[in-house]
């Protein structure tokens, strides 16, 4: 099985200053207990427990995303019997962004990239992270990525779906992940449907796949049954054949331990859509098993 959404850091090696800031409170809560080292060994020990075998390492806001490329190129280096690929952070709208791109694809592992365009409501007022999709060169990078090869893993709310999956239409050549469900962080008998509707703007594109992942980190006390309608349309609106599962490791360790996710998720996605959910729609889309 491959857990297609996860993190990894060494505080000695690569500066991540979010991650560091003392007495911050997150979207997703307080990051006191996961400011540490996350290295490989304890990520693999929980994931294989668990029947996993592979990972894909999402970018996580390192202060040179080159510098964390290099380390993740190394990490995958030492651990040959684990197969990792990386999505790693990108501007789509610098103006040196071939010299980049050419960069991280000298790296093995590198398979796509990630810029968010929203994480919640109240933090995205603060840094006007929405407003890349205002950007014309938003789209040209999008297009640019597709053209080497490269995906793209989306992050934002479910109020921006409809305006980016307009943008999304025009790189149709540039496969995407829908990060954490599209991020459904209301919860309410209200906030459930209108996270559905928006999210058919997105599951009718056909490059589009998504992921069961981090959702946790808008409702910390969740129980199994409070995922069940997100899963459900989700299977529902992609099929199995593009929705894959990630553990959001370890930001979703603050409320969850590894075998509890795992074990919520496979009780929830019916059996006969497991292979799909939990290996082959992860394996083809990140190419887990080629040479890129």
């Amino acid at each position: 099985m491959i857990d297609a959404h996860h993190h990894l850091w060494d505080l000695s090696a690569v500066n991540y200053p979010w991650l560091m800031a003392q007495g911050v409170e997150r979207f997703f809560g307080d990051p006191t207990p996961i400011q540490r080292d996350y290295l490989i060994n304890e990520f693999r020990n929980e994931a294989i427990a668990e029947g996993f075998g592979a990972s894909v390492h999402i970018q996580v806001g390192a202060e040179n995303s080159m510098d964390e490329a290099r380390w993740v190129q190394s990490v995958a280096n030492a651990n040959p019997d684990w197969p990792l690929k990386q999505v790693v952070f990108v501007d789509l709208t610098a103006p040196d962004l071939d010299a980049q791109l050419d960069a991280f694809q000298a790296l093995p592992s590198v398979v796509g990239v990630r810029q968010i365009v929203g994480r919640a409501p109240g933090e995205d007022a603060v840094t006007g992270t929405n407003t890349l999709l205002d950007n014309p060169d938003f789209v040209t990078g999008l297009q640019n990525a597709g053209r080497r090869g490269l995906s793209f893993d989306l992050q934002l709310i479910p109020e921006l779906m409809g305006k980016t999956a307009d943008l999304l239409a025009r790189a149709s050549d540039t496969a995407v992940a829908l990060c954490h469900a599209g991020s459904p962080h209301d919860r309410s008998n209200d906030g459930l449907p209108r996270w559905a509707d928006e999210l058919r703007a997105l599951s009718d594109l056909p490059q589009v796949s998504c992921k069961l992942s981090g959702l946790g980190m808008f409702d910390h006390d969740w129980q199994p049954e409070g995922f069940r309608p997100i899963v459900e349309t989700c299977l529902d609106q992609f099929s199995p054949s593009r929705v894959m599962f990630g553990s959001n490791f370890p930001v979703d360790k603050l409320y969850s331990d590894y075998a509890t996710l795992a074990k919520t998720y496979r009780d929830l996605v019916p059996r006969e859509m497991h292979q799909a959910v939990f290996n082959d729609t992860a394996a083809d889309f990140y190419s887990m098993f080629s040479g890129k």
